[in-house]
């Protein structure tokens, strides 16, 4: 099923994260049932731990049996082997010519046919293909899962999640950590982090039982949150990622810095 067109990040979105890329599944998932008749893996470097001939081998005259996703990861599963598709910073899905996202934060707004990096076209004449002007995706063929920890929306008790978050690393820095936590982005973090009052840089050994389940609690209610709002980018702190800025919760000057190795901004009267 599509999204519904007002839950759509259609306008913009930011970096493909857990939100964007499940539309990219509900888009995706008009394929199943479809045979595909072509593989358009021309571009050697959107291919990982595979080549061209394997993936037309694999996946020429295979049905399109289920569309997933786990974390940023989409899979396509056919009855032969299983599509692995990764968007990276500017990886667009369009199927039978509409996309769910039109373009993203840091991409372009244009859309050139040369950004096609890979697509499957179908025996009725449709087609599935991935728009990336920056090449920063890839697909892969029967990825490995297990590299890829619980998908951040089956987090289901405080137990599960505590499980996750172990060592002396920055909060923000294992939670943007897909082997820990699958799904979570940048922008999504810091929403989250921000919500619960828990600074970014604070190591997850000291944080409480109580941080624990206000984490998990805000994990599911942002998600669900942005979700509905259309995208990652519709976060209450979103306005506030700028040099200069201040909360919009308390009027505090907005800190900028590096954590986990990523731009964060963060609130330092009531993240703590």
């Amino acid at each position: 099923m599509w999204l519904p067109t007002s839950l759509r990040p259609s306008i913009l979105s930011d970096v493909p994260e857990l939100i964007e890329v499940e539309s990219y599944a509900d888009a995706a998932r008009m394929v199943v049932g479809r045979t595909i008749a072509t593989v358009d893996a021309h571009d050697g470097l959107y291919l990982k731990r595979t080549n061209r001939v394997e993936l037309e081998a694999a996946l020429s005259g295979a049905v399109v049996t289920r569309v997933r996703r786990i974390g940023k990861l989409m899979l396509i599963d056919t009855d032969n082997a299983t599509l692995g598709v990764h968007f990276g910073m500017t990886g667009r899905i369009i199927v039978d010519g509409d996309a769910p996202i039109d373009h993203l934060e840091y991409s372009s707004h244009r859309s050139d046919p040369a950004w096609i990096r890979f697509a499957l076209g179908f025996s009725d004449g449709g087609r599935l293909a991935i728009n990336d002007p920056r090449r920063l995706g890839g697909v892969e063929l029967d990825p490995d899962e297990d590299r890829l920890g619980p998908d951040a929306t089956t987090l289901v008790d405080d137990a599960a999640l505590a499980d996750r978050l172990t060592g002396r690393r920055a909060v923000k820095a294992v939670l943007l950590d897909q082997r820990r936590v699958a799904g979570l982005g940048n922008l999504l973090v810091d929403e989250i982090l921000w919500r619960c009052g828990i600074a970014p840089t604070r190591p997850v050994d000291e944080l409480t039982a109580a941080d624990i389940g206000s984490l998990r609690e805000g994990i599911i209610e942002t998600i669900d949150e942005l979700r509905a709002r259309g995208g990652s980018h519709t976060g209450d702190l979103q306005e506030s990622r700028s040099p200069g800025a201040v909360c919009p919760r308390d009027g505090a000057a907005i800190r900028h810095e590096t954590v986990g190795g990523r731009s964060t901004y963060w609130c330092p009267q009531h993240q703590h």
